[in-house]
C-alpha cells in the first residue's frame, strides 16, 4: 500500500468548501469531470478528449515534491454537496506572485462556488504572495466575474492556447495585490 504525502500544502476551509489537495483517488472524477469538453474547453491545458495516462500524469505532477503548482479539490462533502465539484490551483511565478486557475463541474456552475473558492485561496495566501494573476477566456464571463467579485482588477487583454480547442483565444487577465 502507498500512501501519498503533500508537502506544504494546507487544507482551506470556506463556508460549503473544503479546498483539499488531490488525491490518487480523484482519478475517476478527474476523467469524468475533466473529460469534459464544456470544463476542457474553457481551460488551457485540458486535452479533448482526454488521451490514455493523462490523469495518472496530473496526479503524480500535483503529488510531486518538486511541483510549481499546488492544486486543491473543491470538496463540498461537510456541506453535502460532494466530494469533487471542480480544481482550483496556484502557479507560483517568480517576485512572490502567483497565478490562480480553476474549474468547476458543469452541474454546479453558477452557484457561486468558483467565487467562494478563489476568496478562500485569496485570503488563506498559502504562498505568501504579494500579487495573484488570473486569466480567463472571453468567452467565459461566468469566470470573469467569479475573479470581479472576489476582488481581483482588470489588467489587459492577451490570448493563449487552448489545448482542447486546438487555437489560440482571446483572454482577459487580472491581478489582484496582497500584503503577503
Amino acid at each position: 500500500m502507498k500512501i501519498d504525502t503533500i508537502v506544504n500544502q494546507p487544507v482551506v476551509e470556506t463556508e460549503r468548501l473544503i479546498l483539499r489537495p488531490v488525491r490518487r483517488a480523484d482519478a475517476g472524477n478527474l476523467e469524468l469531470f475533466g473529460g469534459d469538453k464544456r470544463v476542457a474547453e474553457m481551460t488551457r491545458n485540458i486535452p479533448h478528449p482526454l488521451p490514455p495516462g493523462a490523469i495518472d500524469t496530473f496526479i503524480g505532477s500535483a503529488l510531486a515534491e518538486d511541483r510549481t503548482e499546488d492544486i486543491w479539490v473543491m470538496d463540498g462533502s461537510p456541506s453535502g454537496l460532494g466530494e469533487f465539484l471542480g480544481l482550483i490551483g496556484l502557479e507560483q511565478m517568480d517576485r512572490k506572485q502567483s497565478e490562480v486557475g480553476y474549474w468547476v463541474v458543469p452541474a454546479f456552475w453558477n452557484t457561486g462556488l468558483a467565487s467562494e473558492a478563489v476568496s478562500g485561496l485569496v485570503n488563506a495566501n498559502p504562498h505568501n504572495d504579494t500579487t495573484m494573476f488570473a486569466s480567463v477566456f472571453q468567452d467565459n464571463p461566468a469566470s470573469a466575474r467569479v475573479l470581479t467579485n472576489t476582488g481581483f482588477e482588470y489588467l489587459g487583454d492577451a490570448e493563449a492556447f487552448s489545448v482542447a480547442r486546438e487555437t489560440p483565444v482571446p483572454t482577459w487577465t487580472y491581478l489582484k495585490r496582497l500584503d503577503g
